[in-house]
């Protein structure tokens, strides 16, 4: 199952809508406009739904939403929910299983976390009226992106994170970094200006697909945070009462919440999980986790990120996928040669779906505490 990896955007795209024909899904394709892949092909969110027409309870998992992360989710989706059956025998007579693959097509086909305008999808859900600031971020911003390094010496700027990591303190800097930021469209962890085409894709999956059920289970699959091999199961919503309590029945004591400080994550805002909680009817029930998969040491992945925000802007992006610098990425957020990783990452995704289909089904697990 450790193959279930695909080796690029368009064979996991093929390999998805080959799974979710073979399991009878209904599929649905949303093409990014003006833009193509680095084979010429299109690039496209798709989702694939099982149950009937009109569920209850619905069990929705999404991957790419930092485009290459994808490799991790569209391996689960495609290897453990469409091949392995596992969406299949959820589905029922009142359940539904949506998957939404490659929600940020162009990252993924690019190797890129962000979008085609370097927006980090998982914090363009705000209001952009009244967009937040984070002024920690502004203090780290020259030394992240450097705007006169014409070349990428990877040494200096292993020592600039280095001091910076020194100064502010480990947990400062990752907040200072990660939490989202709406001033700087060249950075990192930028949140965009305006809506993506990728939120306003979700929007339309959420209204038209999502928003009838009364309790929905959501799964976000991410990689990049935490101990190597780990799949770790952060809270993210809804917003009745019972919602954390409901969480903490279906993935037990590895639950973690960011804004209590037991997460590897800092808390963030404007995440995909805001869009289903914003887009549900009025006393449906959310339980939502974003599952992170961990895979370097922070700062390993912080210098992955800085080289690949260096490398795109002095390069057009059919010359920056296919630089050597991209190995960097590549293995800060899917490890390519590591067979075990990618087996514990497998066997950590089928705990944690039958988790949520269990506590789907469970009437007295889905009702509020």
């Amino acid at each position: 199952m450790a193959d279930a990896f695909p080796l690029d955007y368009s064979r996991a795209r093929a390999d998805f809508l080959a799974a979710a024909e073979e399991a009878g899904a209904r599929l649905r394709t949303f093409t990014l406009p003006g833009h193509s892949g680095p084979d010429g092909g299109e690039l496209c969110v798709d989702t694939a739904y099982l149950g009937p027409s009109d569920p209850a309870k619905l069990l929705v998992t999404v991957s790419g939403t930092h485009g290459i992360e994808g490799f991790c989710g569209s391996a689960c989706q495609t290897g453990i929910l469409l091949r392995e059956g596992v969406a299949k025998a959820a589905a029922g007579t009142t359940t539904g299983v949506l998957l939404v693959h490659a929600l940020n097509p162009y990252g993924f086909a690019y190797l890129r976390r962000v979008n085609e305008d370097n927006v980090d999808l998982n914090r363009n859900f705000v209001y952009h009226d009244a967009l937040p600031h984070n002024g920690a971020y502004d203090t780290v911003h020259r030394t992240l992106v450097p705007t006169d390094a014409a070349e990428f010496s990877p040494g200096e700027l292993v020592a600039n994170l280095t001091a910076l990591r020194d100064r502010l303190g480990p947990q400062r800097l990752q907040e200072a970094v990660t939490r989202g930021q709406y001033r700087h469209p060249d950075g990192l962890f930028y949140g965009g200006h305006a809506p993506t085409w990728s939120r306003r894709v979700f929007e339309t999956v959420v209204a038209e697909q999502v928003a009838g059920a009364a309790h929905i289970g959501y799964i976000d699959l991410h990689t990049g945070l935490g101990e190597r091999g780990v799949g770790e199961p952060i809270f993210r919503g809804g917003r009745d009462a019972g919602a954390h309590h409901r969480a903490r029945r279906w993935y037990g004591d590895a639950l973690t919440v960011s804004e209590h400080g037991t997460s590897s994550s800092t808390p963030i805002v404007g995440n995909t999980a805001t869009a289903v909680a914003d887009g549900l009817d009025a006393g449906s029930r959310l339980t939502a986790i974003t599952l992170e998969f961990g895979t370097q040491p922070g700062p390993e992945v912080l210098l992955a990120l800085c080289a690949d925000t260096w490398l795109h802007r002095h390069h057009p992006p059919n010359d920056a996928v296919r630089s050597d610098l991209k190995r960097l990425i590549r293995d800060a957020f899917c490890p390519a040669d590591d067979a075990r990783w990618r087996e514990q990452v497998l066997q950590r995704a089928r705990e944690v779906f039958d988790q949520a289909v269990v506590g789907l089904a469970d009437t007295k697990q889905g009702e509020a505490a």
